[in-house]
């Protein structure tokens, strides 16, 4: 599989809001960043689905290299 492209080398503050689900793009192609919008189709690429358990603050990895999809754990600071 290719490697994602790298849509930002910050991380982005999101509120999530407890019982909604939310997809993040894991291609880096998404026009709504952290989200996914479709861009991936025909790529290999899927978006990482979750739904918040809790309404909080949480920071979205946009570097796409993250070892926890969807959550920064700063590896954009490496690349």
């Amino acid at each position: 599989m290719k490697k994602p492209t790298i849509a930002g080398k910050t991380p982005l503050p999101v509120e999530l809001i407890s019982g909604k689900t939310y997809a993040w793009c894991s291609c880096g192609e998404s026009s709504n960043q952290p989200f996914c919008d479709g861009a991936h189709k025909g790529s290999g690429f899927k978006p990482q689905v979750f739904k918040a358990e809790v309404s909080k603050k949480v920071y979205l990895c946009n570097c796409k290299h993250t070892s926890n999809p969807g959550f920064c754990d700063g590896t954009h600071a490496k690349l």
